[in-house]
């Protein structure tokens, strides 16, 4: 059994708070590819000073992964995912304190990569400190992997799992990512949705003109929002021939979980800044809408001039970057062929298509073994069911490469200390301190809980 380290916890206030603020002084772009050999060498330093084994899983082309490995006193192996990357900072006007130089606020801290994914970092780092401080070992041997490419697709993963798959073979795994609800309920997210994300290309002539040749040149802009509109009714379906044919209906069991979460329309709508939602949803609908519904997502559009003023002009290139949220038996490169078939068959063959990025959606049964003890550990650190996602918007490109080539059960438990309205990837990124002490202690919690079963002494 595991004894004390709530005692140990309270010795050793603000641990977690100075490890997190270490973690995020240190840029860590990846796009930009800024700070990212100075934060392998400071993830490696502190999974030593935790005790780990480490290793660097390297590839050619990506940043290192830092792979840790401890020992337990149970049989039981967890395999732990993080990344050490995180997203640019701009607009960097629109921070009120330096990206990267963490700032105490009204009891939040504030920095980029706070929450996502630095936060779990430091709470599963101080959970391990506290468990050895109190017994001199871990209670399960843990696995633990933090890439340096989550943020921009993790394009290597996929290699590296391949490469180190023996490295990596556990008894379930713990994804990044979920918290506590504003019941104080446990979340817990058993998939992700998959991902097919494009550039579409246009060239008209061979020169921006002046928009004076309008009637006799062709407009780039034009071609591509028609082909666009194409793509998309106004009822907001996809008009893709084919696109939903594969798409699996959610199981009554996925549907029962939906029904049972904690209502956080109220919270939703204030984080976001609208009156409603799409369609007026709400209840039911609205979850089963943003669960189980495909997508075809404009993320960015650029053509001709938007700088201040005006200039009149009639632009020879546009482009639009499109993103496809794919659910349960989607596939992306199928998903891809019908894009292209329908522009075509819609008279838009001089449309360009570069695939920029593409991951399948991967989702845990609600019956699998490592599930079930999740759940009830969950339970009982809470004294209240968890609530569960099926399925989530966000996608995690790894997790096909686990699945093919590791092989492990996973999901995301409640050890990140960020919350709906943390602003990841936006400015102004944080985290409630009151958070971070609760994901520390639910890691001591949900480690042991795995060794010994639901009932633990703390």
């Amino acid at each position: 059994m595991v004894d004390g380290f709530e005692t140990y916890l309270d010795t050793h206030a603000g641990e977690a708070q100075l490890l997190l603020e270490r973690l995020c002084s240190q840029p860590s772009i990846a796009a930009q590819h800024l700070g990212m050999a100075e934060m392998a060498e400071l993830v490696e330093s502190l999974l030593v000073g935790a005790g780990f084994n480490t290793r660097r899983l390297c590839v050619e082309g990506a940043p290192p992964a830092i792979y840790g490995e401890q020992r337990g006193s149970s049989p039981y192996t967890l395999l732990l995912y993080n990344h050490y990357d995180v997203q640019p900072a701009e607009p960097l006007e629109l921070w009120h304190s330096p990206p990267f130089e963490p700032t105490v606020r009204d009891g939040k801290l504030y920095a980029r990569g706070v929450s996502d994914n630095k936060g779990e970092i430091a709470a599963r780092l101080s959970a391990f400190r506290a468990l050895r401080g109190t017994s001199g070992e871990l209670p399960v041997t843990i696995r633990w992997i933090i890439e340096g490419e989550e943020e921009v697709g993790s394009p290597h993963f996929e290699a590296v799992a391949e490469r180190y798959a023996d490295l990596l073979r556990a008894d379930g795994c713990l994804w990044e990512g979920a918290g506590f609800d504003v019941a104080g309920r446990p979340t817990l997210v058993l998939g992700t949705k998959g991902l097919l994300y494009v550039q579409l290309d246009v060239q008209g002539a061979g020169t921006d003109a002046h928009s004076g040749s309008a009637p006799i040149l062709p407009s780039a802009a034009w071609r591509l929002v028609e082909a666009l509109a194409s793509l998309r009714a106004p009822d907001g379906r996809v008009r893709i021939p084919g696109f939903y044919d594969a798409a699996r209906s959610p199981t009554p069991a996925e549907l029962e979980a939906l029904a049972d979460q904690t209502d956080m329309e109220t919270e939703m709508r204030r984080a976001y800044q609208v009156d409603a939602f799409v369609d007026g949803l709400t209840g039911m609908a609205l979850r089963k809408r943003q669960a189980f519904s495909p997508t075809s997502n404009i993320a960015g559009l650029l053509s001709g001039y938007t700088g201040e003023g005006v200039k009149t002009v009639l632009p020879a290139r546009a482009m639009a970057k499109m993103d496809f949220r794919l659910v349960p038996d989607q596939d992306p490169q199928d998903i891809l062929a019908k894009l292209r078939a329908h522009l075509d068959a819609e008279g838009y063959g001089d449309v360009r298509v570069s695939e920029l990025g593409s991951a399948e959606p991967v989702v845990t049964p609600f019956d699998d073994p490592f599930v079930q003890r999740v759940i009830g550990i969950a339970e009982s650190y809470a004294g209240q069911p968890p609530s569960i996602a099926p399925i989530i918007g966000g996608t995690l490109p790894l997790l096909g490469a686990l699945r093919r080539h590791v092989g492990v059960p996973g999901l995301s438990a409640p050890g990140n200390p960020g919350y709906w309205a943390s602003g990841a990837h936006a400015p102004n990124e944080h985290i409630r301190l009151d958070d971070l002490a609760r994901a520390v202690r639910y890691n001591c919690h949900m480690f042991a809980g795995l060794a010994y079963g639901c009932c633990i002494v703390s």
